[in-house]
C-alpha cells in the first residue's frame, strides 16, 4: 500500500511594491498624493496600474499639505509618497504641521539601498531620524516580509488615539524583493492602548460641577472635531444650556450662527468670549490644550473657574493649567456620558451679562473707509457663499480675520494650520480639499505673503481641473509682522514689505483664471464672477496696506488685557 504524502503548496509572493499597493488598497486608500523620484520609481510603476488616483504636486510640501487637507475635510487618512534624500526632507514642513495639529497622514519614503544606507549615498538622508521629532511614529523597513504589517500599523496608529502622521522609510531594495503574500494579522502594540470611554466617577464629578456653576463656558478645540463629537457637543450645550467658545482649530466644532455661540477666544479672538472666559466659574475644556495664543497670561486664566479638562491625550491634561476634573477619554463618548447627567439651568444672570458684552464689544471694522477693507471682502464672501463653502487659509491676518468675519456652521470646514502657523498652506490645503470632497465649493482665503511661499501648486489645480477659488487678501506686507512693527517696534518695517507680481495675470499665465479688485465697489462684482467660474481662479483684493486685527492680547498680558477694545466698543 503506497501512501500519499501531503505537500504544502508555496507561499504566493510579489515585489515587495505590489504588497505596498495591495496594503493602501486593503486600508481603503482611493487617492493620494506623491512625487517622483528614483528610488520609488519601482512603487509608481505599481501605482500605474492600480486604481488609486495618485495626485502629482508640483513640490513636496505642497503635496503633504494637501494629504493633510484631504484627511481633515473627510476624515480618512492623508497618504503621501516621496522619494529620498531631497524628497523626504521636503515633507517636514508638512508632517510637522500634521503632527502639531492632529492630522491623520501616513507618509511613504524612498530610501537607498540598505547595503548603502550609511555611506552617504546619493540622495541619502537619515529620514527617520530626521523625523522623528515631527511624526508619531516613523520606521525605516530593513525586512520586506514586514511591509505589509508595518503599513497596517502605520495607519492603525495614524488614526487612533490622538491622531498624527506616520512614516515609513522603505529602501528601493524592499521594494523589489519577493515577499510572501500573507493573510492581515491582528494589530498588537505593547504599550499603545487608547481610552476610548471616561472614567465614570470623573464624568459623575464633571457633571455635579456643571450642574452647580452659575456661569459656565464651554471651551472647545480641534479633538471634537477629530473625534466627531460635534453632535454630542450641541446636544450638550442645549440641554446645560452652556456658551461655547471655540479655539481655531475647533471652529465649525459647534454652528456659530447659534445664539450660545461665543466665537473664537484667544489673542485674536471675540472681546466677549475672552471676557466670558475670565469672568466664568466653571471652564470646561473639550479636545483643546490651553494653547499660549488662547490662554494669554497663564496665571491670571481663568483665575475665578474650576477646570473640566476632558481629552483623549492623557498627556494633555494639565500640562499647561492645573486642572481640578480630568477626563481621559474620546470626547464623542464622554460628552454622550454627561449628557445623561448634566440639568438644564436658565442662568439668566449670565446669559444678560454675555448679552451685554456682545452688543458693547462686537467685532466691527470701518465700513465706511474708501479702501477696500479685508473684513469686508470676507463677510461679503460669507455672505454670498452663504456660509457654506470649505475655507483653507494661509497664516497671518487674513487667517484671523477669516476665523472673525467668517461664520462656520459644520465641523471639517474651516482647515488652517494652527499649531505650526505654516505660511503657504491654504492653496496645497484648497487642493486637497477639493479633491477629497469634489462636489463642494472651496475657497483658500490666502494672504500675499503665504500664497507666494506655494503658488506654484496652482499649476497642479489647472492640471487636475479642480475648481478651487483664491481669495488673495493683498496687502502688500507680511500684514502680522507688520502689525507688530507697527505696534512694538515703531512702524519700522524691517523686511516686511513685498514686491508683488500681478497676481491675476500670473494665476492666467498657469491657465486659471485672475481678477483683481482696486475698488471698493468692485468687490461684490468680482467675488460673484470668482464663484460662478468652473476653472481654478484666483480673485486678487488690493486692501488697505495698514489695517491690523482687534482685537489683541499682546503676548505676557491677560486675556481680558486686550488691545484696540475702543475700536470695537459701540458708543
Amino acid at each position: 500500500m503506497t501512501t500519499k504524502t501531503e505537500q504544502t503548496a508555496p507561499a504566493q509572493t510579489k515585489p515587495g511594491s505590489q504588497i505596498i499597493v495591495d496594503t493602501l488598497l486593503e486600508q481603503g486608500v482611493e487617492v493620494l498624493f506623491g512625487y517622483l523620484g528614483g528610488v520609488v520609481l519601482p512603487l509608481f510603476d505599481k501605482l500605474y496600474d492600480s486604481p488609486i488616483r495618485v495626485i502629482i504636486p508640483r513640490h513636496e510640501q505642497g503635496g503633504c499639505h494637501m494629504a493633510d487637507a484631504y484627511a481633515r475635510s473627510t476624515g480618512k487618512v492623508g497618504v503621501m509618497i516621496a522619494t529620498s534624500g531631497p524628497g523626504a526632507t521636503n515633507l517636514t514642513t508638512g508632517l510637522a504641521t500634521a503632527m502639531m495639529d492632529s492630522v491623520p497622514i501616513v507618509a511613504l519614503t524612498g530610501q537607498v539601498r540598505t547595503d548603502l544606507i550609511g555611506n552617504d549615498a546619493f540622495q541619502e538622508a537619515d529620514t527617520t531620524g530626521i523625523t522623528r521629532p515631527i511624526t508619531k511614529h516613523n520606521v525605516i523597513i530593513k525586512n520586506p516580509n514586514d511591509l505589509a504589517h508595518t503599513i497596517r500599523e502605520a495607519f492603525y496608529i495614524a488614526s487612533t488615539g490622538r491622531p498624527g502622521p506616520v512614516l515609513i522609510d522603505i529602501p528601493v531594495d524592499m521594494q523589489v524583493a519577493q515577499v510572501p503574500v500573507t493573510p492581515p494579522q491582528p494589530i498588537e502594540l505593547p504599550g499603545y492602548r487608547v481610552r476610548e470611554h471616561g472614567h465614570a466617577r470623573q464624568i459623575s464629578s464633571a457633571a455635579e460641577a456643571i450642574n452647580a456653576s452659575q456661569r459656565p463656558v464651554l471651551y472647545v478645540g480641534g479633538g471634537v472635531i477629530s473625534g466627531n463629537a460635534s453632535e454630542p457637543l450641541r446636544k450638550l450645550a442645549k440641554k446645560a444650556n452652556i456658551p461655547v467658545t471655540m479655539t481655531l482649530m475647533g471652529l465649525g466644532a459647534f454652528d456659530q450662527n447659534d445664539p450660545l455661540s461665543l466665537d473664537m477666544l484667544g489673542m485674536h479672538g471675540a472681546a466677549y468670549a475672552n471676557f466670558a472666559v475670565q469672568e466664568s466659574d466653571l471652564l470646561i475644556c473639550v479636545g483643546a490644550r490651553f494653547d499660549d495664543r488662547v490662554t494669554g497670561k497663564l496665571k491670571t486664566f481663568a483665575s475665578h473657574a474650576r477646570i473640566i479638562h476632558i481629552d483623549l491625550d492623557p498627556s494633555s491634561i494639565a500640562k499647561n493649567v492645573p486642572v481640578d476634573i480630568p477626563v481621559v477619554g474620546n470626547a464623542r463618548y464622554v460628552l454622550a456620558d454627561l449628557l445623561e447627567q448634566v440639568e438644564y439651568r436658565e442662568r439668566k444672570e449670565w446669559f444678560e451679562r454675555i448679552a451685554e458684552l456682545k452688543k458693547r464689544y462686537p467685532l466691527r471694522y470701518d465700513r465706511n473707509s474708501k479702501m477696500i477693507k479685508p473684513q469686508y471682502v470676507i463677510e461679503e464672501l460669507w455672505h454670498q457663499t452663504q456660509g457654506q463653502a470649505i475655507i483653507t487659509t494661509g497664516v497671518g491676518q487674513h487667517q484671523m480675520w477669516t476665523a472673525q468675519f467668517y461664520k462656520f456652521s459644520r465641523p471639517r470646514q474651516f482647515i488652517t494650520s494652527g499649531g505650526l502657523g505654516t505660511m503657504g498652506f491654504g492653496l496645497p490645503a484648497a487642493i486637497g480639499a477639493q479633491i477629497g470632497n469634489p462636489g463642494a465649493l472651496v475657497v483658500d482665503i490666502d494672504g500675499d505673503s503665504s500664497f507666494n511661499m506655494t503658488l506654484t501648486e496652482l499649476s497642479t489645480a489647472v492640471m487636475y481641473e479642480l475648481p478651487i477659488k483664491i481669495c488673495l487678501i493683498n496687502n502688500g506686507y507680511m500684514g502680522m509682522v507688520r502689525q507688530w512693527q507697527e505696534l512694538f517696534y515703531g512702524r519700522r518695517y524691517s523686511c516686511s514689505s513685498l514686491k508683488n507680481p500681478d497676481f491675476a495675470r500670473l494665476a492666467e499665465a498657469f491657465g486659471a483664471v485672475g481678477l483683481s479688485a482696486r475698488k471698493k465697489e468692485e468687490v461684490p462684482a468680482v467675488i460673484k464672477a470668482m464663484l460662478e467660474e468652473k476653472k481654478p481662479c484666483l480673485a486678487d483684493f488690493y486692501v488697505d496696506p495698514e489695517e491690523n486685527v482687534w482685537p489683541m492680547v499682546p503676548t505676557g498680558k491677560s486675556l481680558h488685557e486686550m488691545d484696540g477694545l475702543n475700536l470695537l466698543e459701540m458708543a
